[in-house]
Parts: C-alpha cells; structure tokens; sequence
C-alpha cells in the first residue's frame, strides 16, 4: 500500500508535501527541476530500516498549486530551513540534485550549517550562467542571451524546451535517442506538460540569476559529491572545480551516466550514502 504525503504549511501560508518513511537518522532529499519526491523512492525504500526521509515536493512542481510566495531559489531555501524546524530534525543530512543542491547551497548562504550533520550533493554547478570568466557552467557555454533565448522557448513550448535543453547537452546517447527516437519520450512530455508552466519558468529565472559560489567556502560538514562522468549539462572539470572549493569533500565521478547519476548506479549511490552517513 502506498504511504500517503505528510505536509506542513510554510510561513507564507504555502502548503508543502512529501513523503516521509523509515526510521533512524533524518536524511531530507531535494529533487530537480520539474521533478518530484518520486526521484528518490530506490533510495529511501533501501535505506527505510537505517534512516527516516523526508523526500518533499518543491513548492510549484508536481502539481501542487501555488499559494504562496512564488518559488524563487531564496523562497525555497526557507521552505527546506522550515521544514527542518517543523519536523525537530536533528543534524539531518541534506541530500540534493540538480536544482535541490543550489537550494541546499542558497539554504547555506542564508542559514549557514550549525543545524545540519553532512551533504551529498549531486551533478550541479554553483554558478548556471557562463561568461568571459566562468567555464563551468551549463555545457561550458551557456551565458545570458542564450538563458533568455531558452527562457521564451519555455514560453512556447515548454515541455519539449526541457526536452532540447537535456539533449543538446554533453550526452551522446540523450543526443542520438531525442535525434532518432523524439516518440520514446513523450511520457515525460505528458510530465511536463501537466506542471505550472509559468510558476516553473519563473523558478529557472531565480536559478540562472543567482550566483551560489559564495556558498562552497562556507561548507564545514562531511560533504559528499556525486557527478555524472557524461553528465548532459557538467563537465568533469567542473566537478573538480567544486570538490577543491569544498574543504574536505568526497568527489564520485559515476562511469557512463549521466545528469542523474543516481538513477543509474542505484547500488553504488545507496552504498555511498551509507558511508557518508557512517562519518558524519
């Protein structure tokens, strides 16, 4: 039988939801860009009997309305401060990816780490935007005019405008499959079509307008990196790039995956987060 969401009503008077299970030490998981708590089930499921997650629903993403403020990367940083209040969560980890690792990043810049006991943060960049002085990035090049030009083709289209955006990436078989196959995809079309388009769009505007790299520098707890060796957006360059910036942190680098890393090794990922857990 599935587990019905729990939710929790934030101080803007927003109603947050997400799955909580198991039992033991509390892990929060933080799902993508257009995602859901869905993301995590593997994970929560294999660790129920160690841990209790709280894997949430980003306010305006799976479907759930928005009723509060609009869900900007800063709003969202003082949902997940929060939820951590709300459920008395002690020394939590905070596991992230993709737009859950820059909400945990702007948490950092806004709350700092005395309440939380380690990270595992997965495939992201702690600046989205490229320029004359910045490389990593989305693809390595993907600077102000071409965010705009994606920005109005969300407009348009916003399902197949995700679509392009993974597929124009780094990833050869994303590449080839969207190429040759566009009608194997059409599952996660009917996804992203059913989502608040507008409230989404507005969202990727805050995440492309903020810059997270004062955040690394501030990071005190065992931190866990996890990247995509043919991540469709980050290079490994880049996760290097944040492995130095993060005194002390465990750089993964998963063979032959992609953006999400974590769908793809679901073992190994599970086993890391073991040993993170073990050490913080």
């Amino acid at each position: 039988m599935t587990q019905p969401l729990v939710s929790f009503t934030a101080s803007d008077g927003q109603t947050l939801y997400l799955k909580r299970r198991g039992r033991g030490r509390p892990v929060v998981f933080l799902h993508g860009w257009t995602s859901t708590h869905a993301d995590w089930t593997h994970t929560t499921t294999a660790l129920a009997d160690e841990v209790e997650s709280f894997a949430w629903d980003a306010r305006a993403h799976a479907g759930h309305p928005l009723q509060g403020q609009a869900a900007s990367v800063q709003r969202m940083a003082d949902d997940l401060d929060e939820l951590i209040a709300h459920f008395g969560l002690q020394r939590p980890l905070l596991v992230g990816h993709s737009m859950g690792v820059l909400t945990i990043w702007e948490y950092i810049k806004r709350h700092g780490t005395a309440v939380i006991g380690g990270l595992c943060l997965i495939d992201q960049s702690p600046k989205l935007l490229t320029d004359e002085d910045w490389s990593f990035g989305i693809y390595g090049d993907f600077d102000a005019l071409r965010n705009r030009w994606f920005i109005a083709r969300q407009r348009e289209d916003f399902a197949e405008s995700v679509l392009e955006l993974a597929a124009a990436g780094h990833n050869p078989r994303m590449r080839e499959r969207y190429a040759h196959e566009p009608e194997k995809f059409q599952r996660v079309r009917e996804h992203l079509a059913a989502l608040d388009q507008p409230a989404l769009t507005a969202c990727w505007a805050s995440l492309t307008a903020t810059d997270f790299r004062p955040a690394l520098a501030l990071i005190d707890r065992p931190t866990l990196l996890v990247y995509g060796a043919q991540s469709n957006f980050y290079s490994q360059a880049t996760a290097r790039h944040v492995a130095a910036a993060i005194h002390g942190s465990r750089l993964e680098i998963y063979a032959g995956t992609d953006h999400n890393p974590h769908f793809w090794q679901r073992d190994r990922f599970v086993a890391d987060l073991r040993a993170l857990l073990a050490g913080c």
